[in-house]
């Protein structure tokens, strides 16, 4: 809805023109409403004409659409507004009204009504009325019920009530069987009626974020559902006839109470966006493999030691999520997924990495973080295109030479490992932003880090170092530096070249006086965090 294109709505009006309009019509009411609203007074000059006015098109001296999102509007929406009875558009999105006037029931014309993002706690039922609206949004307010005229709105295609306060849906809402996308995502919706399943029109269904304990078994007469989002409830099984959609292409089913997935889920041939992560599986079925159009696929936070060989076949596969289960090793079949750009594996219990890695030649985010490794291949260099590569929280004590060839990274994660060094190939990585190498066993930095011109932040807390060279004075594009819980005696004048710095990070120290050029970099705006009674030069 933040997007929503009305132009088409707007046809040419039947005004002729040769109506006259009391009391200046509808500019009279613009300008009565600007009188007692400040916050049009500043979008809308005095001196301009009001079809010059921000937000406002009229034709043949009729108002047909005000476009005032994120105007800052406050209290009510004033009565005269049911003046503009030529008006097809109405956004008054993303300001902070708290109500809307029973005048509404005029605006007959009206196409599209957006009122989210507001303060409202009702909705006057004088707006079942508006029997020629296509589109409503309501979401993000703090409604907790809806008045029953709202069902009589039948030619509704577009309905959003999601971000509000509703506890139950009622039956009527099969009425409204010209519904192609309605919203009812963060409520506090416990069931849903049976009745949906006659809104066979619907394209896009949000039911995500509430407390479903179900979702009934008429959900399978909705054919046309394309995008069906149960995410962050509280089920613990679906319908069978839910597998029977087999036009969607996205499903959300995570965060959840599944505890398996039935072999038919191999029949949604068209998904190609698939989650069904935080939930409690510990086992995939094997007809995942027959979903060949998926390009994103979450697994994530579950209880998975291991993955069906099929998901081999998934080519199409651009993102996979595999953080946070049980795995031991990575599953040989993910090697044969080429097409990946993001694997996410962190937050398991892998203990080596195969040579093969080194196929997935397009991957651009490798998440390792958090398992147990102790060693990477050096076929890790073949990955030519990754832009982030989280190796933190780990067991290495190495790091083969090859990942200088990684030259697109941009984020590098080496903390909390057993590392005493790093390849000096480390400066070939000039594109590199973050290098995280905290928690480590350095005693000192290599020389070539400090050739690493385009660094924004530096991690190296809690790494043993008893100095820091001159040459830290290069890294000049530096914003954030951590530096603390080392065994720094004293700190290079040259650190005062670093006048990027935002934030630098020295406590936990054997730091007695720093010089001047800390003093600089303080006065020019840079947190500095010291520990008490370290004295500036």
């Amino acid at each position: 809805p933040d997007d929503w294109d009305s132009r088409e709505l707007l046809e040419p009006s039947k005004d002729d023109g040769t109506q006259t309009l009391d009391d200046e019509g509808d500019v009279g009411v613009l300008r009565t409403w600007r009188a007692m609203c400040p916050a049009l007074q500043e979008r809308w000059p005095e001196a301009a004409r009001p079809e010059q006015w921000r937000g406002v098109k009229m034709e043949n001296g009729r108002v047909v659409k005000l476009s005032l999102k994120d105007f800052g509007l406050t209290g009510a929406v004033p009565a005269a507004i049911g003046q503009l009875t030529s008006l097809r558009v109405l956004n008054i999105q993303g300001n902070q009204l708290t109500s809307v006037p029973a005048e509404i029931e005029q605006l007959t014309s009206l196409r599209v009504l957006n009122i989210q993002g507001n303060q409202l706690t009702s909705v006057p039922a004088e707006i079942g009325q508006l029997t020629s609206l296509e589109q409503l949004y309501l979401t993000n307010n703090q409604l907790t019920s809806l008045p029953a005229e709202i069902w009589r709105l039948t030619s509704l295609t577009n309905l959003g009530l999601g971000g509000n306060r509703l506890t139950s849906v009622p039956t009527e809402i099969g009425q409204l069987t010209s519904l192609r996308v309605l919203g009812l995502q963060a409520n506090q919706l416990t069931s849903v009626p049976a009745e949906i399943g006659q809104l066979t029109s619907l394209t896009n269904l949000g039911l995500n974020d509430n407390r479903l304990t179900s979702v009934p078994a008429e959900i399978g007469q909705l054919t046309s559902l394309e995008q069906l989002y149960l995410t962050n409830n509280q089920l613990t099984s679906l319908p069978a006839e839910i597998w029977r959609l087999t036009s969607l292409t996205n499903l959300g089913l995570g965060g959840n109470r599944l505890t398996s997935v039935p072999t038919e889920i191999g029949q949604l041939t068209s998904l190609r966006v698939l989650g069904l992560q935080a939930n409690q599986l510990t086992s995939v079925p094997a007809e995942i493999g027959q979903l060949t159009s998926l390009t994103n696929l979450g697994l994530n936070d579950n209880r998975l030691t291991s993955v069906p060989a099929e998901i081999g076949q998934l080519t199409s596969l651009t993102y996979l999520w595999l953080r946070g289960n049980k795995l031991t090793s990575v599953p040989a079949v993910i090697w044969q997924l080429t097409s990946l750009t993001l694997l996410n594996l962190r937050d398991n219990q892998l203990t080596s990495l195969p040579a093969e890695i080194g196929q997935l030649t397009l991957l651009q985010v490798l998440s390792l973080y958090n398992n147990q490794l102790t060693s990477v291949p050096a076929e890790i260099g073949q990955l030519t295109s990754l832009r982030e590569l989280g190796l933190g929280n780990n067991q290495l004590t190495s790091l083969p030479a090859e990942i200088g060839q990684l030259t697109s990274l941009r984020e590098l994660g080496l903390g909390a490992n057993q590392l005493t060094s790093v390849p000096a190939e480390i400066g070939q990585l000039t594109s590199l932003r973050v290098l995280g190498l905290a928690r480590n066993q350095l005693t000192s930095v290599q020389a070539e880090i400090w050739q690493l011109t385009s660094l924004r932040v530096l991690y190296l807390t809690n790494s043993k170092l008893t100095s820091l060279p001159a040459e830290i004075g290069q890294l000049t594009s530096l914003t954030r530096l951590y530096l603390s819980a080392n065994q720094l005696t004293s700190v290079p004048a040259e650190i005062g070249q670093l006048t990027s710095l935002s934030e630098l990070y020295l406590n936990d120290n054997k730091l007695t006086s720093l010089p001047a050029a800390i003093r600089e970099l303080r006065a020019a705006g840079c947190y500095v965090q010291l520990d008490a009674g370290v004295t500036l030069s």
